[in-house]
């Protein structure tokens, strides 16, 4: 039973960690993330901790303004436009 356990666990983390690999990139065209974690700052965020590239045309990202709230916010990878900055 142990056996089988430890094989589903090693199988399952080998899956995931190809997911990993296959992360989302940025499209042809789009803002570098330079650009989108600038426009984040001027949306009032003090610090970006979190950002990345979504398969849907955006920068998705995390972070926390002066409040010291945690937000989240989707910048379109292309216009540079903020399409999401809400409360997480």
């Amino acid at each position: 039973m142990f056996k089988k356990t430890l094989a589903a666990v090693v199988a399952t983390s080998a899956l995931l960690s190809a997911g990993v690999a296959l992360a989302d990139k940025p499209g042809a065209g789009w803002i570098t993330i330079e650009k989108a974690i600038e426009t984040a700052k001027a949306k009032g965020y003090t610090e970006v901790w979190k950002i990345e590239a979504d398969n849907d045309g955006y920068w998705e990202g995390e972070g926390k303004k002066a409040d010291g709230v945690t937000y989240e916010f989707r910048i379109d990878g292309a216009s540079g436009n903020v399409l999401r900055d809400q409360k997480d």
